[in-house]
């Protein structure tokens, strides 16, 4: 097997470990690592553990310990070049006795932006930069999104009928879609930083919003309710249950000050946006709102009113529709609430990625074009 496709093998095995931190390790991107022994073996694998630290080098390196010297690391996003927390991950590279560094994607983090590979050259490491570069960023989509957009990439998720309903007439819509889709949902959360919904969907459902996979609670992620007059109850599922997964209500500016002490006193952040012309709280100023605390990744999950502003926004980046082999009609309720398309050419345009089923339902996600 030649070089460049040792090269690409390698960078693949790290890719997979990238994966195991996506939805656990915000702000920091999901970064996977494994070194290569002189004698062409793996002898050291690592990922970024939840919260962001250790990072992925240094957990290579320390499970490779002496085998370092003289072997080749292969690394998802270049390694940082500042000091935070924790040492530069280049100067530990560089200490090991790491050789050869092969590099997917330059990191876009103006704090390294090309600093960490020009340490490692400069210190006599051949570097190699550019190996699975696409599906690197593919993978760090919503760290790469709020580090150039200022947001965070947004995920619109959708259980319907075939023809786009979330509800009959009457509001009834559990469940649409069967037990094999929802586990898929629950699995889509836990790759997530942050799940939200409006405040329609929250009083109308009393969500739970976590992620209720057998032994994967803990990758429940933050929740969001935009809430822009503080309707949500104290006694809501998601308030009762803040002092255990974060949870965030996004209001309006100006809102009720006794609310918003009512519900900091039960663990649960209140952020203030500034309204649209509509009143509620503008889509950018709250996916800007979101970055700001750090979440690289957002699954909208509804309703239809949140859904219809963020696309109106232009601010939907993938679809993840759930759809079962039902007809509702033309009076249940849309997953997406009208926006104000007139012409086909002013309609969003999404372009397909996957496509499998889930029992007898389909899952498929796209991209916007």
């Amino acid at each position: 097997m030649s070089s460049p496709d040792i090269d690409t093998l390698h960078m693949q095995t790290a890719l997979t470990l990238a994966g195991r931190g996506l939805g656990l390790v915000a702000p920091n991107p999901a970064v996977g690592c494994i070194i290569v022994g002189t004698e062409g073996g793996v002898v050291g694998r690592g990922w970024t553990q939840p919260g962001g630290r250790p990072h992925a080098e240094t957990e290579a390196i320390g499970r490779a310990g002496d085998q370092c010297q003289g072997a080749t690391a292969y690394v998802t996003l270049e390694p940082c070049d500042h000091r935070g927390k924790t040492p530069p991950c280049s100067v530990a590279l560089i200490d090991a006795g790491i050789k050869r560094v092969v590099i997917a994607c330059e990191d876009p983090d103006p704090r390294v932006a090309g600093k960490g590979g020009e340490r490692l050259k400069a210190a006599g490491v051949d570097v190699v930069q550019g190996i699975l570069e696409a599906e690197a960023r593919t993978l760090n989509a919503g760290f790469m999104s709020r580090l150039s957009k200022g947001r965070p990439l947004l995920t619109l998720k959708s259980a319907t009928s075939l023809d786009g309903r979330i509800a009959t007439r009457t509001g009834h819509s559990r469940w649409i879609t069967g037990t094999e889709a929802r586990a898929a949902v629950h699995m889509l959360r836990a790759r997530h930083d942050a799940i939200m919904v409006g405040i329609g969907t929250a009083l109308a459902d009393n969500p739970s919003l976590n992620c209720r996979l057998p032994g994967m609670e803990a990758f429940s992620p933050t929740r969001i309710i935009a809430d822009s007059t503080l309707q949500l109850p104290a006694s809501s599922a998601v308030v009762q249950s803040a002092g255990d997964i974060p949870t965030i209500i996004i209001a309006g500016k100006g809102a009720d000050k006794g609310k918003i002490r009512e519900l900091k006193n039960k663990a649960v952040k209140v952020i203030e946006v500034a309204p649209s012309a509509s009143g509620h709280p503008a889509p950018a100023a709250m996916a800007k709102a979101l970055a700001d605390e750090g979440l690289n990744s957002v699954l909208i999950e509804g309703g239809g009113k949140l859904a219809g502003a963020f696309m109106q926004a232009g601010l939907i980046d993938r679809l993840a529709w759930f759809h079962a082999a039902k007809l509702i009609g033309g009076d249940g309720v849309p997953s997406v609430a009208a926006y104000g398309v007139e012409s086909l050419p002013d309609a969003p345009t999404f372009y397909r990625t996957s496509l499998r089923t889930c029992g007898e339902d389909v899952f498929e996600t796209y991209e916007r074009r």
